[in-house]
């Protein structure tokens, strides 16, 4: 694993590696090795885990669900949170 364990990181280190990774994501799918960008994966797959693991009440916006995705797609606007 590269990296420190996310489950030894604090929230804002974890968020700073989380926003880090994500940053990143765009130019290791582009132009990464294939070896790279499935160390990206793997990285971001246990930071997001452990990030869900911490906050699993997290606010979830109506317009990102499934049934939201159904009403914009029938041209209905979404309002954030509700």
């Amino acid at each position: 694993m590269t990296g420190v364990d996310p489950s030894r990181l604090d929230d804002q280190q974890l968020m700073k590696e989380l926003e880090t990774i994500h940053r990143t994501r765009h130019d290791a799918l582009l132009y990464g090795s294939n070896d790279a960008l499935r160390a990206h994966n793997e990285r971001m797959a246990q930071l997001e885990g452990e990030y869900l693991r911490r906050n699993p009440r997290r606010p979830v916006a109506s317009g990102r669900t499934r049934e939201g995705a159904r009403e914009r797609g029938s041209g209905e606007a979404a309002t954030p949170g509700t």
